[in-house]
């Protein structure tokens, strides 16, 4: 098999060669040459026959033809360079000498120059070579070893793309002498030659497909790739070292900022750590400060019960003894009027008997009252009140930390906003509303008003209709989800929301106890308390937005201030087995004017 269109052929020791003398570029030792032999049947070529690098280089870019195609006016270019220069003229024309086609040609790979370009590429036996075998060639890279070698492996120079073999000069000569041999290509060492060489065409992989992403021969570019984006290997390895070396420069620059945060993040850890230290030991005096506080306040509020409770008694004392000479004169008297009222003798008894009407003199009654049990009882609301709001502050100050132990809250206003993502679209339930409360036209907004008077019997009746409480339910219920809705209620007075189960009492005044199946928080002038729990407040102050926020599956209902972005009250561990509603109720006048409606308003993004 001959690698090259161009056979050599030896007629034994005695060959004809042609002559490489006459035109040979000395100055350009890159520039190769493929010589033409006679054998004792065929003469290839004459003796004067050259065949240059320069005529397999495509005009346009300066270069050795890839996938070559020709023009009608004869002349030979790489397809990708002529269709690049048609794409930017308005005519098609020959960039050489300069013809206009009226349309532009419709190009095929001329398959005979591009192999012959390629058996021009892959011939690297030079006329070097040829006249001085034992001249050494310089190389790039480690040194080729020879396959033959034995004992001691010599530097290969040459390598065969038919014995897929690497020789040195010794284990050459059979390739310079024996006639089906010297028909071998043979190139510069390789290492690997058998992942070089095409398995299916014996020919060198000298071009890469972008579209396939495969190396090929050009007669497999020819072939299955006609359509293709083909460049050849060495283009193809600038580029994707181009992108290697932006890849390695981006992975450079990520492993720098990691770099940099992993210090931030070290510096950050060590300034936590002392941050934390003085926040404990703050926290650790404030709290040990506060329950000095209460053991003091505990202390002086027990001695001075027990000093009032002791002077009370010493007052009472006084009295009862008081009380008890007085019982003793009274009773001397008392016997001194029966003995004289028993004597017989008229003119005796008239001479020595006293004057009736004096008595003994004797403590006025009313101006003495003893009743500690009033006194007692406001000791116990006033303390009850004040251990009721520090009980508040403590629960409010353990359900922030308890946020802060289970990462559900680093921050209020975080979990507000994580919350606010559940948002559904409430209207109210007409059917549901108490006769004395008007709902606007969108079924936003609910009011009280007593100019409103009561409905027909009908509607009163209804079973769904609250009939005492000033309520209303949202339309349609919730079951096994997540949701939220932003209530706005202004400068109202009094107020209660929430949600309901579907059970809930709708009929009569509803009970305020645990079980209930309301779960809301009701608002009064300036405090909040659990609807299922009167007259025990929750929270202290006034808030003109409320968030509800509803985990059916978690058990949990939470109420927030949605401006400060602060949790007001959250219902924990609720078991819900049943759908649950928006609940409304405006209340009426009873703590002042109380006549702005309850509006449910978007969340504000």
């Amino acid at each position: 098999m001959c690698a090259c269109p161009f056979k050599k052929h030896d007629t034994g020791r005695n060959r004809k060669q042609t002559s490489f003398l006459g035109n040979r570029n000395t100055q350009n030792p890159s520039r190769h040459y493929c010589s033409f032999t006679d054998d004792s049947n065929t003469q290839m070529a004459s003796s004067n026959s050259l065949l240059s690098e320069d005529q397999f280089l495509c005009p346009i870019c300066l270069d050795v033809f890839t996938r070559p195609v020709s023009t009608p006016c004869g002349h030979n270019f790489c397809m990708s360079c002529i269709t690049a220069y048609w794409d930017d003229l308005p005519v098609s024309q020959c960039p050489v000498c300069k013809e206009t086609f009226e349309r532009r040609p419709d190009l095929k790979v001329n398959t005979f120059i591009s192999e012959l370009a390629s058996q021009f590429m892959s011939l690297q036996v030079t006329d070097a070579h040829i006249w001085s075998p034992g001249r050494p060639q310089a190389r790039c890279g480690a040194a080729v070893l020879c396959d033959i070698c034995t004992d001691t492996q010599q530097e290969a120079v040459k390598s065969c793309l038919e014995c897929l073999t690497s020789y040195c000069e010794v284990h050459l000569e059979p390739h310079h002498r024996a006639a089906g041999l010297k028909r071998h290509t043979l190139v510069e060492p390789l290492e690997s030659l058998e992942n070089r060489i095409c398995k299916e065409h014996t020919r060198l992989l000298t071009l890469f497909c972008r579209k396939d992403e495969a190396l090929m021969c050009d007669v497999c570019a020819g072939l299955g790739h006609r359509n293709h984006d083909v460049v050849p290997v060495q283009q193809a390895c600038d580029e994707m070292k181009a992108l290697l070396g932006d890849a390695e420069a981006k992975l450079q620059q990520m492993i720098q900022e990691r770099l940099q945060k992993v210090r931030a993040t070290k510096e950050s850890v060590e300034e936590s750590k002392t941050e934390t230290k003085d926040v404990i030991a703050m926290s650790v005096h404030d709290l040990v400060a506060l329950v000095s506080e209460i053991q003091k306040s505990q202390t002086e509020l027990v001695q001075v019960i027990e000093e009032k409770q002791k002077a009370a008694e010493e007052q009472a004392e006084g009295f009862i003894s008081s009380m008890e000479r007085e019982i003793k004169e009274l009773q001397r008297t008392k016997m001194k009027l029966r003995e004289l009222r028993q004597t017989e003798d008229q003119l005796c008894f008239l001479q020595s008997s006293p004057n009736p009407s004096i008595m003994p003199q004797t403590m006025d009654l009313s101006t003495f009252s003893f009743n500690r049990q009033v006194e007692i009882k406001h000791i116990r609301k006033s303390l009850s009140k004040s251990v009721s709001q520090l009980r508040m502050r403590l629960n409010k100050m353990n359900t922030e930390v308890q946020g802060l132990c289970d990462g559900t809250a680093v921050s209020q206003d975080a979990t507000l906003k994580d919350v606010q993502q559940y948002e559904v679209d409430i209207v109210l339930d007409p059917d549901t509303a108490h006769p004395l409360l008007i709902l606007s036209d969108d079924r936003k907004q609910v009011r009280f008003s007593m100019d409103r008077g009561l409905w027909g019997g009908n509607q009163i009746l209804n079973p769904n209709r609250f009939s005492v409480n000033l309520a209303v339910l949202g339309h349609g219920g919730f079951f096994s989800c997540r949701f939220y809705f932003e209530v706005f209620v202004g400068e109202k007075t009094e107020w209660c929301l929430g949600v309901a189960a579907a059970s809930m009492q709708r009929r009569g005044v509803p009970v305020r106890r645990p079980g209930c199946g309301l779960w809301a928080i009701w608002f009064l002038k300036d405090k909040v308390e659990i609807f299922c729990s009167p007259n025990v407040p929750v929270y202290l102050g006034k808030m003109k937005r409320v968030g509800v926020f509803v985990d059916y599956d978690g058990g949990l209902i939470s109420f927030y201030d949605v401006q400060t972005a602060t949790l007001i009250y959250s219902f924990t561990e609720c078991v819900f087995t049943e759908e649950l509603y928006p609940y409304f109720n405006p209340c009426d006048n009873e703590y002042g004017s109380n006549l702005a409606p309850m509006v449910i308003v978007p969340v504000s993004r």
